[in-house]
């Protein structure tokens, strides 16, 4: 009762700026679907020839729609969906009207397992005879990695290409949390566990960079030698790029050593994929967006919703995101559960491909999940899984029982592993706020998870007894699902986070492969044709959905209004970082107390 009360608490002091700008943010919101639907595409459906794909912004393995307080809090902005990035490669393939791909690369956010799916929809592309051509004034190291597909790689004369290797950013909060008078009471199971360390350290602890360097290098490696192929180079070659710093080379450079095919500025190359397509130099580019060209093709796909379809059919779900139990967004365990069952009890659904893309959360939910995903499969309905960019932890419970799991050389899964955290606000609420908060009690431990005092030593131990045994939970379901001893579990579990390359050699996952992968072989194990799928959860957009996912544009200045109104709870922080600590202490204070959660890293 009291965490609802402190969100409540610590809501006020934002509520009525939200009240003041509303009004403002929902004009912004008009104003911006006005001019996005003025300027959007740079040719109509009529006539376009070249399918362009805009590798900017968020790329999302499905659509997302910022929620309200996403709005006021962070920078909104619209992703876009691979799913219907690659629907329209697919269709652009025997489409006779489309010659060829534009890579229009701007600097795309997305990890590298998705980078990794796009490529294959690709080189799958290129088999139907049409050609490539990608273009960027200044390629990021994953817009190249995709790039390297195309039949030519051009640049601007004054651009550069950024090739440097891997490395992992791991965000640390002990000071954030010092500031705030927090502190993180945490029991775990695993050496490896590393996801408890940001919250009780300034740093990452031996094993922690051990795991994370032998991942880094086997995706590296991956990644390396993909273009040093494309390119016809060698490995060492790339890697002399990578260690060169060759974003400060000259252009002229980087033409003559192979990284890019030629140097031309825009127009010059918007004008030669004019006279491929036999257009006018004069005119505007003949070229279309996978959404908009999504919208003009009868495949029962939908850029929003995704895939439709009546009748027998395989269920692609997708689950997503931070593991809850309940709550909105991400993989919730009270909507995903009876999602699940609905799609186990229709006679219409022969199959279930899951498409996992997260890093984990509750535990308590995960386990929920991987019960309702059991009473799919005694419907004898088979279950396959897909793994993204994540599949670890949470996610990796929710995946273990799987009849087939696949996952892309570079995902990250494994973390079979199990943490206990719940917070301590006393200093916050006592010396930073001036809230006493008195205790009176029938028994000893009636205020256990009370997140206003410290736990007893007498309490630890009984969290961690809790995480111990959800620790035998999880690896017993591994050693049942993977059919493997359980003590083969607790050698390669600790809370180790691998590769996909590595994964399969250990016996995490069954095949190298994306999630058209497991839809072809779900199909084969079904009798149906791999377009006879339907995508879940059914996506349903109010309109002020709608105007937000069609209207909302990265950098929104109010965004950052909204940041520096907001005042700030603690004395001496800047409003800035008095928004994120706020947003920290947010998710802290309503996490689920046992996570089966990996540490949060950003691949750059």
């Amino acid at each position: 009762m009291f965490k609802r009360y402190l969100a409540a608490f610590l809501g006020s002091l934002t509520a009525i700026w939200v009240s003041i700008i509303v009004t403002g943010v929902l004009f912004f919101v008009f104003m911006m679907v006005f001019v996005v639907g003025v300027g959007a595409g740079s040719g109509s459906s009529a006539d376009a020839s070249i399918l362009r794909i805009n590798l900017s912004g968020v790329i999302n393995d499905r659509v997302s729609v910022p929620s309200v307080s996403e709005l006021m809090l962070e920078d909104a902005e619209k992703a876009q969906s691979l799913e219907t990035i690659i629907a329209a490669i697919r269709e652009a393939a025997k489409d006779k009207k489309i010659k060829g791909i534009y890579l229009d690369c701007s600097g795309a956010d997305m990890g590298y397992a998705l980078r990794e799916e796009l490529i294959g929809a690709l080189q799958e592309f290129k088999k139907s005879g049409k050609w490539i051509e990608a273009y960027s004034d200044s390629y990021t190291q994953g817009d190249y990695y995709v790039a390297c597909v195309a039949d030519n790689i051009s640049l601007n004369p004054v651009g550069a290409v950024d090739v440097r290797g891997l490395a992992a950013q791991i965000p640390f909060f002990k000071n954030a949390l010092d500031k705030l008078g927090m502190e993180m009471q945490i029991v775990k199971v695993g050496t490896f566990k590393s996801a408890v360390e940001p919250f009780i350290m300034n740093e990452p602890s031996e094993a922690s960079v051990l795991q994370t360097r032998v991942y880094l290098d086997s995706i590296w490696n991956n990644m390396s030698s993909y273009m040093a192929d494309a390119r016809s180079v060698s490995d060492a070659t790339v890697n002399m790029w990578a260690d060169s710093i060759i974003s400060t080379a000259p252009a002229e450079w980087l033409s003559e050593n192979k990284v890019v095919n030629k140097l031309e500025y825009r127009r010059q190359f918007e004008d030669r994929l004019c006279k491929l397509v036999d257009a006018d130099e004069d005119d505007d580019l003949p070229a279309i967006t996978p959404d908009e060209y999504m919208k003009t093709r009868m495949t029962g796909f939908d850029p929003v919703a995704g895939y439709k379809k009546s009748g027998k059919h395989i269920a692609v779900l997708y689950a997503t995101g931070d593991i809850v139990d309940n709550g909105e967004g991400g993989i919730v365990g009270s909507t995903m559960v009876p999602e699940i069952i609905d799609l186990a009890d229709d006679d219409d659904v022969a199959g279930v491909v899951l498409r996992v893309n997260s890093g984990g959360g509750s535990a308590f939910a995960s386990e929920q999940i991987w019960e309702a995903l059991q009473y799919l499969k005694s419907k004898d309905k088979p279950l396959y899984v897909s793994m993204a960019d994540y599949a670890a932890s949470g996610g990796y419970y929710i995946s273990c029982g799987a009849d087939r799991i696949y996952a892309d050389p570079n995902t990250i899964t494994g973390s079979i592993g199990i943490f206990g955290m719940i917070p301590n606000i006393h200093n916050l609420l006592s010396d930073k706020i001036g809230i006493n908060v008195a205790t009176v009690q029938t028994n000893a431990n009636a205020d256990f998870g009370n997140i206003t005092n410290p736990l007893t030593p007498y309490q630890l131990n009984a969290l961690q007894s809790s995480v111990d045994q959800g620790y035998d939970l999880f690896t017993r379901r591994v050693a049942a699902g993977r059919d493997i001893p359980l003590s083969r579990v607790l050698e390669i579990a600790e809370g180790r986070v691998w590769d996909g390359r590595t994964a399969l050699r250990i016996g995490l996952v069954d095949e190298l492969g994306s999630l058209q992968s497991a839809i072809d072989a779900m199909a084969k194990k079904t009798n149906l044709k791999n377009t006879d799928i339907a995508t879940y959860p059914r996506l349903t957009l109010s309109p002020f959905e709608q105007l937000l996912l069609e209207g909302m544009t990265s950098g929104s200045p109010v965004a950052d209004k909204v940041k520096a109104l907001i005042p700030a709870p603690v004395a001496g922080l800047a409003p800035a970082e008095a928004a994120q600590c706020y947003t920290l202490l947010r998710s802290l204070t309503g996490s689920s107390p046992v996570q089966a959660r990996m540490m949060p890293v950003t691949l750059r």
